[in-house]
Parts: structure tokens; C-alpha cells; sequence
């Protein structure tokens, strides 16, 4: 089936699309709920090493960023609801058994279930919003999703603070339940969407395909610059709320940057599509981000900082459904999920070197004496991002393929 070029005056989620949104807002809530109170209990409460804390962190991010490549491919074989499915139950115990954890040894496994769980639904939703979603309201449907995230970025905490004076392991149960009912949503709501015949992946050959795609391939390692850049919201950009303003700074910081995606996002993307193509839009947007960055080098006093989170948030706002979107389009129809799980790489390395890269620039920056290294450095990665996807975008389809 062929979809229509032109996208309509409104868009009204269908049933299947209202499903994702409600859904994704859950799951990312229920993350929210409990992730940070992990430290909070286990290191705050129990006492326990800091650094054996943050090493069952990072496994389970590892594990779910490495599972989220394969996970797409899985999707092109069998559909991505019952991968949704079992991603959501995993999660819904994993969360549980980190809320029944005495050990370390314990803490570790079920934080490693809950990634296997990530790993599993990640790339298959994103698969299943766009084989529900028109090629011409995708922008829109990946805006209101990333909207319904930050809904949950910004309740989660809230509600998981309430519920730690009832206990971890009543917060980490009640969190593990939200993915069980995100889970009993989609079951309702998402329809079966199996690939057959000829166009039926095989094996990770869909993995193999986004690979040799040599334009997708230099989409995605480019985007890697991004991913670096997006990262220091938790690395340098908290570093330095904190220096200016104490540990309080956190709360306004975080509050600002979720809640302009909150009421902006959505009224700012249907802006950004009626005037502006999806590849203009991603470059400019990496361009604000980059440029936000390196503002911030200037920015003597936390109201000043603020102020250029806010640029900086613009443009992740236009980053994140542009890309999807133009992954959605790099791919065939049937390996709509392998392109999404290959493109989780980005993610993966990005997040990895900016995490790394950010707190190194920082001791750099104070050995040679000179504190806006760190931030002209990223706004100079931004520009090579920005101009690096330019390039890789020239030949890309103004439409999808039918």
C-alpha cells in the first residue's frame, strides 16, 4: 500500500497509536519511579559501595543498549508486539527483584533482567509506531511520544520520592506493576504485525542489510556526535548547575528541560514540519544544541545557565523525531526494525565516549587552565555533526519507499 505524500491539516491517533503514547508514558515513569532511588537506598540506606552501585547501573544500560540492536532484528521476523510484550514483563520483574535484593549478586541479576527487558521492546516500539503511522505524520507521532517520555521523566521521580518513605521495595514493586499495565495496554491496543512471505526476514540478515547500507551506515556513525553532545544534560551541564547553584540546582535544571518538552515539543514540531524539510530541521537542530553548548562556557551565574539549557532543549525537542523519522525512511518496509535496531549504536557509543569525554574535558580544561575548553570542544563536535549529516543526507529519498 502506498501511503499519501501530503500529511492532513489534523492528525488524530488512532487507537494502536493512542496505545504506544499512553503506554510509553508508563515505562518511562515506572523507570523514573525507581532508577534513581537504586542509589538512593542502596548507597544512601544500606551503605553500600558507590561503586559497586553505579557498576550494576551501567550493566543494566549495557545490557539494553546491546540487546536494542539485535532486538530490531527480531521485531522484522516475528512482529514487535510479543517482543513489547516480553520486554515489559522482564522489566516488571526485574524492578520487582531489585526491590527484594540483599546481595550484591542478587542486585546485579535482576538489574540485568530489567535490561534484557529494555533490550527487548526499545527498537520493536519504535518499529511499531511507524508501521502504525503514516509516512506523513510520523514526525508528529514520534514528537508526541517523546512528549509522553518527558511526561514520565517528570512524574516518575515525583511519585517514586512519595513512595520511598513506604519503602524501596514498596516503590520498585508498584514500579514494576506500571510496566506490567503498559504491557496489559499494548496487548489491547497494538495490533499483529507479522512480516510474511518474501519479505519476511531471516536471522539477523536484516542487521546485515542496515549495515551495507552505506547511507544509513554513515547516518548513524555520524550521529554519534549528537549522542555525545545529548549526554552532558547528566555530565558536564549538572557539573556545572551544581558548582553555581549547590546540589539543589538538580531539580530546576531537569524540571526545565522536561517541562519545555512538555509544552513545547509538540506545537514546536508541527511548526518545524510545515516549513522546514526533516533533514534541514535535524541539522539545524544539532546546530542549536552544539551552539547552546558552547554558550555555556559564558554563562557565569545558574540564571544565565538556565537560560542556554533552554536553547539546548529546543533542539534535542526537533533531534529526536527527525531522527526517527529519517530512520523510518532510510528503511525498506519489511526491515523497518533491524534499521531501528542498528541505529541504536549511536545511541550506545555516543552515550558511552560523552559520559567518558565529558568528565576528562573537565580535568583537561582545569590542568591548562582554561574552564570553557570542555564546552567549546562539544560546540566544535556539533559543528562536524551537523555538517557530517548534511553530507550523509543528500541522497536520501524525499519519501518513503513504497
Amino acid at each position: 500500500m502506498t501511503l499519501p505524500a501530503a500529511a492532513p491539516a489534523t492528525f488524530r491517533p488512532s487507537a494502536a497509536q493512542w496505545g504506544l503514547i499512553f503506554s510509553n508514558f508508563l515505562m518511562w515513569g515506572g523507570f523514573f519511579a525507581v532508577i534513581p532511588l537504586v542509589t538512593v537506598h542502596f548507597v544512601g540506606d544500606l551503605k553500600w559501595a558507590a561503586a559497586s552501585v553505579g557498576l550494576v547501573l551501567g550493566v543494566r544500560q549495557l545490557m539494553q543498549q546491546g540487546l536494542t540492536v539485535f532486538g530490531g532484528a527480531w521485531a522484522d521476523q516475528i512482529g514487535p508486539k510479543p517482543l513489547i510484550l516480553a520486554g515489559c514483563l522482564l522489566r516488571t520483574l526485574g524492578f520487582i527483584w531489585m526491590g527484594f535484593a540483599g546481595s550484591f549478586g542478587e542486585l546485579m541479576l535482576a538489574s540485568v533482567v530489567a535490561g534484557v527487558g529494555g533490550g527487548l521492546f526499545d527498537a520493536p516500539k519504535s518499529a511499531a509506531i511507524a508501521a502504525v503511522t503514516r509516512e506523513a505524520d510520523r514526525m508528529r507521532m514520534f514528537s508526541l511520544i517523546s512528549v509522553s517520555g518527558n511526561l514520565g521523566m517528570v512524574t516518575g521521580p515525583l511519585i517514586g520520592a512519595a513512595m520511598i518513605g513506604l519503602g524501596f521495595r514498596t516503590a520498585a514493586i508498584a514500579a514494576g506493576c506500571v510496566y506490567l499495565l503498559a504491557a496489559l495496554v499494548m496487548a489491547l491496543t497494538l495490533p499483529a504485525l507479522r512480516p510474511t512471505g518474501a519479505n519476511k526476514a531471516k536471522g539477523f540478515e536484516g542487521l546485515a542489510v542496515a549495515a551495507r547500507d552505506q547511507r544509513f551506515r554513515r547516518f548513524t556513525l555520524v550521529l554519534i556526535g549528537y549522542f555525545i553532545l545529548s549526554t552532558q544534560i547528566n555530565v558536564l551541564i549538572t557539573l556545572k548547575a551544581i558548582a553555581l547553584a549547590g546540589k539543589g540546582a538538580t531539580g530546576p535544571l531537569y524540571g526545565l528541560s522536561a517541562g519545555l518538552a512538555v509544552l513545547l515539543q509538540y506545537p514546536l514540531l508541527q511548526l518545524v514540519e510545515r516549513h522546514i524539510r526533516t533533514r534541514y530541521a535535524l541539522v539545524g537542530a544539532v546546530l542549536l544544541v552544539s551552539t547552546a553548548l558552547g554558550l555555556m562556557a559564558f554563562a557565569h551565574t545558574f540564571p544565565l545557565l538556565l537560560a542556554c539549557v533552554a536553547l539546548y532543549s529546543l533542539g534535542t525537542m526537533i533531534v529526536f523525531p527527525s531522527q526517527q523519522t529519517l530512520t523510518a525512511r532510510f528503511a525498506p518496509p519489511e526491515l523497518v526494525g533491524s534499521y531501528f535496531g542498528f541505529s541504536a549504536i549511536s545511541l550506545g557509543v555516543g552515550g558511552a565516549v560523552g559520559n567518558v569525554i565529558g568528565g576528562a574535558l573537565i580535568d583537561a580544561g582545569q590542568r591548562l587552565g582554561f574552564e570553557p575548553l570542555p564546552w567549546l570542544t562539544l560546540f566544535v563536535v556539533g559543528l562536524f555533526t551537523a555538517a557530517g549529516l548534511w553530507w550523509a543526507l543528500k541522497s536520501l529519498p524525499k519519501a518513503a519507499r513504497p
